[in-house]
């Protein structure tokens, strides 16, 4: 039974050509081709990362913290309340007026007493701004060597200029160990962040992350498994490049740099829609969708792959619409706020500035990445 799926799922038909079959994809002379198999070990890199990223938090992202003047906010302590407490956790966590006044009768405390008590409580469960930091500092660094790995292995490759030698010779294109490891390191990233998201900081775009992650890491698989790694390593530098400059804008957000975290938000949103609204779908679509027609007839593979590339651009166009949201906004109010749900503590969303709302997007996405990208 296994082995008839596994065949049926391995059928050429489904992912390759016409007239191709996986032996021709055999390694040979010398050359490397690319295998599922190759891909195994980013599950366990994910989890090295993962505990990098520990190691990093902790001994570069916290001290960096401290130095910028933030500091892990220990919040205020309340007294204990059974029937606040069951009505916090059964039924709502901001109760209505007539709820205030309900459980104010029932504990014999005034209704302030009572609004007081819930909003405490709530803040003990908000994340501090200090995990928020050392999570957009993790991201910065690694979007930054990603980026920088990208450009270094492809700024000597014909087809990062030349669209159309992305299917020079396709499908029978040797695998170059520069492809090979920068698809390691996206792919480990981006199961690092699939894995850790439920200990993230939880932000009103969980579930497009969610999304994203997902569509990330299968359409890095699929374009590996059909050896569409040239037009691959395009979109994963094109989705990457952009993320930097959101994180960075939300680590001097953090650190109370308001301007400084303006300017970075001004340029991340002109990079994000230079590549992730033009380059993208004028650039990388065309080569994926029109070129390959040139050369061949269209297949499964091709056809399903193409399918999630624009999954990907619905989401652009997502991140994209806040964006451009935020920046209306800016202009009206000429200035970004700093929004907090109260004057105790701080907000898990609501105490970023206007600027780092859902703005964040890292499709790593094949694609690579991206967050607005990621």
């Amino acid at each position: 039974m296994f082995q008839t799926i596994k065949d049926w799922f391995w059928l050429e038909e489904l992912w390759l050509p016409p007239t191709m079959k996986w032996s021709d994809l055999e390694d040979h002379d010398g050359l490397v081709f690319v295998k599922p198999s190759h891909l195994y070990i980013t599950v366990p890199c994910a989890f090295l990362l993962l505990l990098i990223r520990y190691f990093f938090e902790r001994f570069i992202a916290t001290p960096l913290a401290k130095t910028l003047g933030i500091k892990k906010k220990i919040p205020k302590k309340i007294q204990h309340n059974p029937v606040l407490e069951n009505f916090f956790i059964q039924s709502t966590r901001q109760p209505s007026q007539n709820d205030l006044y309900g459980l104010a009768k029932k504990c014999n405390q005034t209704v302030q007493q009572v609004e007081i008590w819930f909003k405490r409580r709530h803040n003990q469960e908000r994340p501090c701004r200090l995990k928020k930091f050392q999570e957009a500092c993790w991201r910065f660094t690694f979007y930054l060597f990603l980026t920088i790995a990208g450009i270094g292995f492809l700024y000597d490759k014909p087809w990062l200029y030349d669209l159309w030698e992305v299917w020079n010779g396709y499908p029978k294109q040797p695998l170059l160990p520069s492809q090979y490891w920068y698809y390691i390191l996206e792919m480990s990233f981006y199961w690092s962040l699939l894995f850790s998201l439920g200990s993230d900081v939880k932000r009103k775009d969980f579930l497009a992350h969610v999304i994203h992650h997902l569509a990330a890491l299968s359409l890095m698989s699929f374009s590996w498994c059909i050896n569409y790694i040239r037009s691959g390593t395009l979109v994963m530098l094109v989705h990457d490049v952009a993320d930097i400059w959101l994180e960075s804008a939300k680590m001097l957000s953090y650190a109370g740099w308001t301007q400084t975290c303006n300017t970075l938000f001004f340029i991340f949103a002109a990079v994000f829609f230079i590549t992730r609204l033009i380059i993208f779908p004028f650039w990388i679509l065309y080569c994926t969708l029109v070129l390959p027609l040139h050369y061949l007839k269209p297949f499964f593979s091709y056809i399903f792959l193409n399918v999630q590339l624009l999954i990907l651009q619905v989401l652009h166009l997502y991140w994209g619409y806040y964006v451009l949201k935020i920046l209306i906004k800016y202009v009206l109010k000429k200035e970004i706020e700093d929004v907090r749900s109260d004057g105790e503590e701080e907000s898990a969303e609501e105490d970023e500035p206007e600027c780092l709302k859902n703005g964040h997007g890292r499709v790593r996405n094949p694609i690579p990445n991206g967050q607005p990208g990621h």
